[in-house]
């Protein structure tokens, strides 16, 4: 077993077997990991919001959908990985408050999930298996060597995707 290296909130890092990668604490956020499983290569982001058009002067790529999953690919190219070759795994996207409300600005965690959702599609990179919604937080580990995503959430079994 490698190094396991960490990914915080709202950045990204790319991750080679032996290693695995992980992030911690995905409440609204949506953990993306994309990975080649015959190169064993893989990168994460993690993402904060869905879409970085209504912000001006973005100055953090990895903190939205549209521009951390760009960002995350151009990355894995500069290490020998194809678009084409990529695969992905999603979690979180939780809906961390029990809000009354139709206000989809409050649906932070759904509008993540989708965002990423039609992100990857634009990028033609299919979806391998999500775990995303529900009102928990999660720790998410990925392991290249396996293609395995390892979901951690206080109270609940380990759930590999």
């Amino acid at each position: 077993m490698g190094n396991m290296i960490k990914v915080g909130m709202a950045d990204l890092n790319t991750c080679k077997t032996p290693d695995a990668i992980t992030t911690l604490g995905l409440g609204s956020c949506i953990g993306v990991v994309l990975y080649d499983p015959r190169k064993k290569i893989c990168g994460m982001v993690h993402v904060m919001l869905p879409d970085s058009t209504a912000i001006k002067n973005n100055d953090n790529a990895a903190k939205f959908a549209d521009t951390g999953i760009k960002a995350l690919i151009d990355q894995l190219e500069k290490i020998g990985v194809t678009r084409s070759g990529l695969s992905a795994k999603i979690a979180g996207g939780a809906q961390m408050f029990a809000f009354n409300t139709n206000n989809d600005m409050l649906k932070v965690g759904q509008r993540n999930a989708e965002s990423v959702r039609k992100v990857l599609s634009g990028y033609n990179i299919r979806i391998v298996s999500e775990d995303c919604g529900a009102n928990y937080g999660r720790t998410i580990e990925f392991f290249p060597e396996t293609s395995e995503l390892h979901i951690k959430a206080i109270g609940k079994p380990l759930k590999i995707i």
